[in-house]
């Protein structure tokens, strides 16, 4: 059984152009890809810098684009915001526009999960090419 896979996922950069305050366009086949990881079974967060009502307008445009996301900006649906712990999120991968490498396209973000899907953060995955330059070296 493949294992399935926590995404948190940023809103500004990620799924929509960067216009925050204010709501970009979508990013092509963003919220797509979304759909079909959520159908494979995986749990989706919204991570993102957004708070207040900013965050809740992006919260409804996703939903307005058929995602209903597992949690936001939450590890889990019935945690308990407390300013006095990290804000980080509990995830397998996180997919921001802020990568080393900058947001890859959405189809490609899709195949590598896809390749992976037996893979779970205690599984070894496919090799990066980074990690193969450092294996060989040792």
């Amino acid at each position: 059984m493949p294992k399935l896979l926590t995404i948190a996922v940023d809103f500004d950069g990620t799924l929509v152009e960067n216009r925050y305050p204010k709501i970009g366009k979508p990013i092509m086949f963003a919220f797509e890809t979304l759909k079909k990881l959520q159908q494979d079974g995986h749990q989706i967060i919204l991570w993102t810098y957004r708070c207040g009502e900013k965050l809740d307008e992006a919260v409804a445009f996703c939903e307005n684009k058929g995602i209903r996301f597992y949690a936001v900006n939450k590890s889990y649906p019935e945690e308990e915001f407390d300013s006095f712990m990290s804000r980080k999120i509990l995830a397998d991968i996180f997919i921001d526009d802020r990568n080393i490498n900058g947001l890859p396209p959405w189809g490609e973000i899709y195949h590598q999960i896809a390749a992976n899907k037996n893979a779970g953060p205690n599984l070894p995955k496919r090799e990066s090419g980074l990690l193969k330059i450092f294996k060989k070296l040792k």
